[in-house]
């Protein structure tokens, strides 16, 4: 069974810097989207950013100008650069793959943390 392995999590002080990879394990036919969301303490689970087949990457209003996402479809893999960190930016990360038969794929997440 193909799985999602997240890395690049940890704990970063507010300003800095952290760029998230998630991997698939083995092969995804048809991908049809590759995205992050994440999930704060208390909070429901939110989509950070996304790329679609044909459209541009969207962001979270929250997210816009300090995260970027990219993706690499010969490894299957998809990436988040976020910059200026901020507290709130503290959550749990879930990278997703959809395909166009509406299968999901989740990682097991990885936690960030914005603290000084």
């Amino acid at each position: 069974q193909v799985q999602l392995v997240e890395s690049g999590g940890g704990l970063v002080q507010p300003g800095g810097s952290l760029r998230l990879s998630c991997v698939a394990s083995g092969t995804i036919f048809s991908v049809n989207a590759l995205g992050w969301y994440r999930q704060a303490p208390g909070k429901e689970r939110e989509l950070v950013a996304l790329i679609s087949t044909g459209n541009s990457p969207k962001y979270a209003d929250s997210v816009k100008g300090r995260f970027s996402i990219s993706s690499d479809n010969a490894k299957i893999a998809v990436y988040l650069q976020m910059n200026s960190l901020e507290p709130e930016d503290t959550a749990v990360y879930y990278c997703n793959i959809r395909t166009t038969y509406a299968n999901d794929y989740w990682g097991k997440g990885t936690l960030i943390t914005v603290s000084s």
